[in-house]
């Protein structure tokens, strides 16, 4: 009896202890010590329900509906437990089982306004996802948006004063233009970002679902991980390590929209540099390049808000033509998110992937997408909720099978704005610093020079934006819960 009074006591000292953490920020830590708090009282469903608000922090989706699950299984009437469950569900666009956690929260919580205004938001959000699925054409039937768009009939206005193309090239003249334009808010004319848009469509669409760079010797080239929208940051990268040209070549992986509120100056950007010069930029699709998670997280309320209706849905169009990795020299693999829930997937087999669709929710695809990395050998469920983990032994078979050396990816967050695992074989980076302005960490970019192509990992810290809050564009729902 001593005894489990004593864990008791202790793991309430661990719960403070984690709930200090959390309110730093510090989320991984708080984690760790729901974890210690809950291995010495099981039958907390407060610890569980805390936990799952932690890992919902750092968007560990999967993570968090097994953690609030398990609460509700302790205390069926904790409240708490479905309202992170339905979280979770919500932020992985899972309106519809978002709705029955909300329904029970309302349930247990009648006199509630908050849990009141957050059903009907859900309510309304599964109405809509209802309206659109009955007026969805079938996608066999579905038009291409960029083969009924002429930019060259659109009429730019004499008093326009922004950056202008003159004829059919994207020069470095006006993409410098355009970016000091959008340093100050000012953006360009529908007809160049149709431009734009377009040609960059073109140039990806000829390309195959991995792409093989050369870096000659004596020469480098640049990685850039997660940039999520947040242009001001990228304008830094830039002035920290030059403008992309053929001389200095990037490779943006993924993830280039979404919760930032500067995600359309971010993508026009890069898609103006691909414009300009297609070998002084390479770029990936990470799982933010999808409609389901442009409708939530910002990208599409933000294009529908700046330019048009048509706009979003060329968008969606253009992220199906974004290729899925990268090889550099034969010997860096390069993916947004990871590896595969089977082995002997050979670099062949990911070129031969027809990439022009929406992300699938299984499969090689989707696993390049979302798979995350864990410390245990072997495989494991996904935090996420979608793709895999999977341990060092993976990531070391994989490359040995394709003679390569060494694994980048990204998708994560890190407080120094990259992590080396899996002995030294994987390399997460991320260059997003302060992410959503609230998360404190580094932003990073990794530098090669051949031939020996040793990674030279340099970190910067996040810069001053004009007072636009992230997620300002995003789902009115999920801005309640963020």
């Amino acid at each position: 009896m001593e005894t489990a009074n004593s864990n008791v006591s202790k793991a309430e000292e661990f719960k403070l202890l984690a709930n200090e953490a959390f309110g730093a920020r510090k989320y991984t830590q708080a984690i760790e010590l729901y974890t210690k708090a809950i291995e010495l009282n099981s039958q907390s469903a407060v610890y569980l329900a805390n936990r799952a608000f932690a890992h919902i922090r750092l968007e560990e989706y999967g993570s968090a509906i097994q953690d609030a699950t398990k609460a509700i299984e302790v205390d069926p009437k904790y409240s708490k437990g479905y309202y992170r469950r339905g979280t979770a569900h919500l932020a992985m666009g899972k309106f519809k089982e978002a709705l029955k956690d909300f329904q029970q929260v309302k349930k247990l919580c009648p006199n509630d306004p908050d849990a009141t205004k957050k059903l009907k938001e859900c309510e309304k959000a599964v109405m809509k996802l209802k309206f659109e699925e009955a007026i969805a054409v079938p996608e066999s039937q579905r038009r291409s948006v960029a083969e009924s768009i002429d930019f060259h009939s659109i009429e730019v206005e004499p008093q326009y004063s922004g950056a202008r193309i003159e004829g059919d090239i994207v020069t470095l003249d006006f993409v410098k233009k355009m970016m000091d334009d959008f340093k100050i808010q000012k953006f360009i004319h529908k007809r160049y970002a149709f431009q734009i848009v377009l040609q960059t469509r073109e140039i990806l669409r000829a390309l195959p679902s991995l792409v093989d760079i050369n870096v000659p010797d004596g020469k480098h080239f640049t990685v850039c991980g997660d940039v999520h929208g947040q242009y001001y940051d990228l304008l830094n990268i830039f002035k920290l390590n030059g403008l992309p040209s053929e001389e200095n070549p990037y490779l943006f992986n993924g993830d280039f929209v979404d919760r930032g509120s500067f995600s359309l100056e971010v993508i026009l950007t890069l898609f103006a540099f691909k414009c300009m010069s297609p070998s002084a930029i390479y770029l990936a699709r990470g799982n933010h390049e999808s409609k389901s998670m442009n409708k939530i997280y910002g990208f599409e309320g933000e294009v529908r808000s700046k330019l048009s209706e048509t706009f979003v849905e060329l968008f969606a169009e253009v992220f199906c033509c974004l290729p899925l990795a990268h090889v550099i020299n034969e010997k860096i693999f390069v993916v947004h998110g990871g590896l595969f829930s089977v082995d002997g997937v050979k670099l062949s087999d990911i070129r031969a992937i027809d990439r022009f669709c929406e992300p699938p929710e299984e499969g090689l695809m989707c696993e390049l997408l979302w798979s995350d990395p864990q410390p245990l050998p072997g495989r494991g469920p996904s935090k996420r909720g979608v793709g895999l983990s999977f341990g060092a032994d993976v990531t070391k078979k994989f490359l040995q099978e394709n003679n390569l050396d060494l694994v980048v990816r990204s998708h994560e967050v890190k407080d120094e704005g990259y992590e080396i695992d899996h002995d030294g074989k994987l390399i997460t980076v991320f260059s997003a610093p302060n992410y959503c302005d609230q998360m404190g960490n580094k932003g990073a970019f990794i530098r090669f020079e051949a031939p020996d192509l040793k990674p030279n990992i340099v970190t910067f810290s996040a810069v001053d934006h004009p007072d636009v809050k992230p997620m300002a564009y995003a789902n009115n729902f999920l801005r309640m819960f963020s």
